[in-house]
């Protein structure tokens, strides 16, 4: 796997966890939304990530033809969690249905703040790898001197 490669497949992953973690900003931020655009509560998404062998040039095709290939990833879908909302008994809320129950988000804000972090993480171990092949590329440029 050539540097410039490693790159590109690093540079990916940033991206699709920057993708991750403004989705779950959204689900945060929309944890108590009650009424969307769509009608009823916001309903929380999350990502599905794919490996994308595309992240390459000729080398990397070559790579892979000898069975030492580096693929990126990239998001393939987003998920739209379709269960039943939360419901909580609030009859002054202007939401509120006949019987006094309002329909909330099921969002684990626990859970989305530790899947942040975690996203956080990757995207950070990402930075580091460009950074690690950053380094050698000067050294390789060093040498030239």
């Amino acid at each position: 796997m050539s540097l410039f490669s490693s790159l590109a497949v690093s540079g990916s992953g940033m991206s699709a966890q920057r993708t991750r973690a403004e989705l779950l900003v959204e689900n945060l931020a929309n944890a108590e939304t009650t009424r969307t655009p769509e009608g009823g509560p916001y309903h929380r998404k999350d990502v599905v990530f794919e490996e994308d062998p595309s992240v390459g040039s000729f080398g990397s095709e070559l790579n892979s033809a000898m069975g030492t290939s580096a693929s990126g990833v990239t998001v393939s879908q987003t998920i739209v969690d379709d269960s039943e909302p939360l419901q909580r008994y609030m009859p002054g809320h202007p939401d509120a249905d006949k019987n006094g129950y309002v329909s909330f988000p099921k969002i684990n804000q626990a859970e989305d703040m530790v899947d942040l972090m975690g996203a956080s993480r990757g995207y950070e171990a990402n930075v580091a790898a460009i950074s690690a092949v950053k380094d050698m590329i000067q050294k390789s440029l060093d040498l030239f001197r």
